[in-house]
């Protein structure tokens, strides 16, 4: 008997600026929602005026409902991957302070495996990769003036910019 797999599961990834990684990640088959928001401080219910500070210990993060029948796990992780710069501590472009650094927030052993994986590949190809990967924690949703911000805006990512790095 073959286990069937939930039709949806979640994702969460810390790359600098949320708007741009909710922007890019979107862009994936199987997504069937994505919010920004904060994860991995030590404040409950943050705002963004108090995150923005960079003393609550939290990162701006996007949560990602996924089919996995559509896309799998593997696939946002290498997306995710491609779009930060995977180099600088605490900073994607522009945008520095401890909320920008980038983590992969893991669900399960096997997204941590899996995160852990592909940040040997990138090392093994010669990337600096100070991406941290560490458990999940409470995930507080951003304002809704955060959500889907570059679509309702008309613009698009300053921080952020896909580049192929797995073959």
């Amino acid at each position: 008997m073959e286990l069937s797999r939930s039709s949806v599961e979640t994702a969460y990834f810390a790359g600098g600026c949320f708007w741009g990684v909710e922007h890019m990640m979107k862009k994936l088959p199987g997504i069937k929602s994505i919010k920004c928001g904060f994860m991995g401080g030590f404040k409950e219910n943050p705002s963004y005026q108090q995150v923005r500070t960079g003393t609550t210990g939290h990162a701006e993060v996007v949560k990602i409902e996924f089919d996995p029948i559509e896309v799998d796990y593997e696939d946002l992780a290498k997306r995710f991957f491609e779009i930060i710069d995977t180099s600088t501590v605490d900073q994607q472009g522009p945008d520095v302070g401890n909320q920008y650094r980038s983590v992969v927030f893991y669900e399960s052993l096997q997204q941590k495996e899996i995160a852990e994986k592909l940040i040997d590949i990138l090392e093994e190809k010669g990337y600096e990769v100070v991406t941290e990967v560490l458990p999940s924690s409470a995930f507080y949703e951003a304002e809704d003036y955060h959500q889907n911000y570059y679509e309702r805006n008309g613009s698009e990512p300053y921080c952020h910019m896909w580049q192929k790095k797995f073959d």
